[in-house]
């Protein structure tokens, strides 16, 4: 039986932990509070952040990570993207050498702009072959609800790809193998931004041609992005650029979709923050994806806007009008 470690009991990191419990892995699962984990393997339920949904046997919690690491040939890794550094520096000497290290989270580093393999190969020194990234339209409640589900776990080794791939593979999870890493976490990371500009659009009582519109032309800055950082463009016309675009942009389930919408019915960042309980990804990836275009010498007007209006306090009717004065051009650009 392959055994797995998941760092981060959260929502996506207690879904992903029943798909590979599910696929027949044995799973650890590590949270910091140790009074979350005895819940956890007394009640068989995640009661903060999947409350009603009854975990698999498989999965054992602890708040011990030399615990949860120990054996795994899988480590996966499902924090909030800004606190990987240090979690990871603390964890790596607890690793087993030969672990595919495995990154759920859908970010960029703010200050060194830089994707979440970049920052795990930094912190643990494990080569391209040893890290891989799952990304998709992964709405964590729908796949611990087992609703049918397609995603993409990419890793620059084929083979790797292939066996995380027969590890997480179940009857409503259908993951597809790819080598292109950089599109897939680019496609992960910019959809969140995105999805708070739509949110913002739906908060506004703006109308469907308003959000298919933002959608579009947010892919078409994802695929600038992207081109721009070596990645292979059918990444974005596929699950993890299309697909997880339209999931997080359409469903209220997304966080970034509702923290996005508070903002456009007209609560400050504060009240926003504290209206959503957990991690939006995009409301601070949005200043370290803008950081990167600009050092990568892209332009990404949607993603400029939603930083104004996060960090910067532009108003979200100003910025609207601003994106809509701007100089007309050609689809393609």
């Amino acid at each position: 039986m392959i055994r797995c470690a998941v760092y981060g009991n959260g929502s996506w990191g207690t879904a992903f932990a029943m798909v590979l419990a599910d696929a027949g892995c044995e799973v650890s699962l590590w949270g910091r509070r140790p009074e979350l984990a005895e819940a956890v393997n007394r009640d068989r339920v995640n009661p903060d952040y999947m409350p009603g949904i009854e975990l698999p046997p498989g999965i054992t919690a602890t708040a011990d990570p030399a615990e949860a690491a120990a054996g795994a040939a899988f480590t996966v890794l499902a924090v909030p993207s800004q606190t990987l550094r240090g979690n990871l520096a603390a964890w790596a000497p607890l690793l087993e050498p030969d672990t595919v290290l495995v990154s759920l989270m859908k970010g960029v580093e703010l200050g060194t702009a830089k994707r979440m393999s970049e920052v795990v190969a930094e912190v643990t020194g494990a080569g391209p072959e040893r890290i891989a990234v799952v990304s998709g339209p992964n709405l964590a409640r729908e796949i611990a609800g087992r609703q049918p589900a397609a995603s993409v776990v990419a890793c620059a080794d084929e083979e790797v790809a292939r066996r995380l791939q027969a590890a997480c593979h179940t009857g409503y999870f259908r993951p597809y193998t790819n080598t292109d890493v950089v599109g897939c976490e680019l496609g992960g990371a910019v959809k969140n931004v995105i999805a708070l500009a739509v949110g913002m659009a739906d908060g506004m009582g703006l109308g469907d041609n308003a959000k298919g519109s933002l959608i579009t032309r947010g892919l078409a800055e994802t695929t600038r992005l992207g081109l721009a950082m070596g990645a292979d463009p059918y990444t974005f016309a596929g699950l993890a650029g299309m697909g997880d675009l339209v999931a997080t942009c359409s469903s209220p389930l997304s966080r970034n979709n509702t923290f996005g919408t508070n903002l456009g019915r007209g609560m400050t960042l504060e009240e926003a923050v504290a209206a959503t309980r957990q991690t939006a990804e995009g409301v601070k990836s949005c200043e370290s994806v803008l950081d990167l275009a600009r050092r990568a010498g892209v332009e990404m007007p949607i993603t400029e806007a939603v930083v104004d209006v996060v960090h910067n306090g532009k108003p979200t009717r100003l910025v609207l009008k601003e994106l809509m004065a701007r100089s007309a051009k050609p689809e393609r650009h």
